[in-house]
């Protein structure tokens, strides 16, 4: 029987990290996110009630979010790289820091490890060495500011999964996912006003979008997965592309990033061109639940001075 627990039995967080480098110090080309997952619990020996653990409200094994969150942060700290979407590889920072400590890491070198990767992701001031680590930052913030940090951390760590996902899927998927995000946008006044392009001869136009049911407004999409950042060739491309077919709409979406060029070139087009990149693709399907699903709605209680202060 699954077991749903707030009290977990699951070793610390450092443990995670430290499994996570293990695996990845025998695969010195990297690995995929799913291998690293499957090999944890055996690697860390867990039993099976911790194998199974999840948690509260939530459909995924606990063993799998602390071991993605652990690729997260070791990646942050500069222990981990990933050379390739969708593959995560040891780096040589990490081999020595695995060298030093082969059977675990004592206690100030964990806390130094995730205090290491929290900084990095969040911006958090932790360089004073403080014993207290994360728990010392924490005490300083209210309730409302450890709740916002905590989503900040669940925002990101989901945000470089998609990221991941999208690499690995193929093409033609990710010419769907970005019609169906700009349709979750509120473009199109339904789903058959989505058509994929995407042949060759397209133009450099992987999808239309009609804002009316006549289709006198259009808009044009181009997607595409890249490893580099994308140029202002292309994005001038993308431009002839639209002025070719007369349109006054267009959206690039990239899963990486654009060079200072393309920006300019973009912002110089902008009541033509919008362009999208990969950190604002993923906080666009998290805020429009597209590819992820929103789990637990929190109702924070606070205190209603109105009643009390009425007559």
């Amino acid at each position: 029987m699954t077991r749903v627990s707030t009290n977990s039995t699951l070793p610390a967080q450092a443990a995670f990290h430290h499994a996570v480098l293990r695996h990845l110090a025998l695969h010195p080309d990297g690995d995929r996110r799913r291998n690293i997952h499957e090999a944890v619990p055996d690697l860390m020996g867990l039993n099976e009630v911790q194998r199974t653990e999840r948690l509260a409200n939530l459909p995924h094994l606990r063993y799998r979010h602390r071991s993605g969150w652990a690729l997260s942060m070791l990646k942050a700290a500069g222990y981990v790289d990933s050379p390739d979407p969708g593959i995560w590889r040891i780096t040589d920072r990490g081999r020595t820091l695995l060298a030093r400590y082969p059977d675990g890491f004592d206690t100030e070198t964990a806390r130094e490890v995730i205090r290491e990767g929290r900084r990095e992701i969040q911006g958090e001031d932790a360089s004073d060495g403080s014993p207290l680590g994360e728990v010392g930052a924490t005490i300083q913030q209210t309730p409302d500011e450890r709740i916002d940090t905590a989503l900040g951390e669940i925002h990101r760590l989901v945000a470089e999964e998609l990221l991941d996902k999208i690499a690995q899927a193929p093409p033609v998927f990710f010419e769907d996912l970005v019609l169906d995000l700009l349709h979750a946008l509120g473009y199109g006044a339904s789903e058959e006003d989505l058509e994929r392009v995407g042949h060759s001869g397209d133009g450099g136009i992987d999808g239309v979008i009609s804002l009316d049911k006549l289709g006198f407004e259009r808009v044009y999409v181009q997607a595409k997965r890249w490893q580099g950042s994308v140029g202002r060739p292309e994005v001038q491309a993308f431009y002839g592309a639209l002025a070719g077919r007369r349109a006054r709409k267009g959206v690039f979406i990239t899963t990486s990033g654009f060079t200072r060029e393309a920006r300019e070139f973009g912002s110089q087009m902008a009541d033509t061109i919008v362009l999208i990149d990969g950190p604002r693709l993923t906080s666009l399907m998290i805020d429009n639940g597209v590819g992820v699903t929103h789990y637990r709605v929190l109702r924070l209680p606070r205190v209603d001075d109105d009643y009390f202060d009425g007559e």
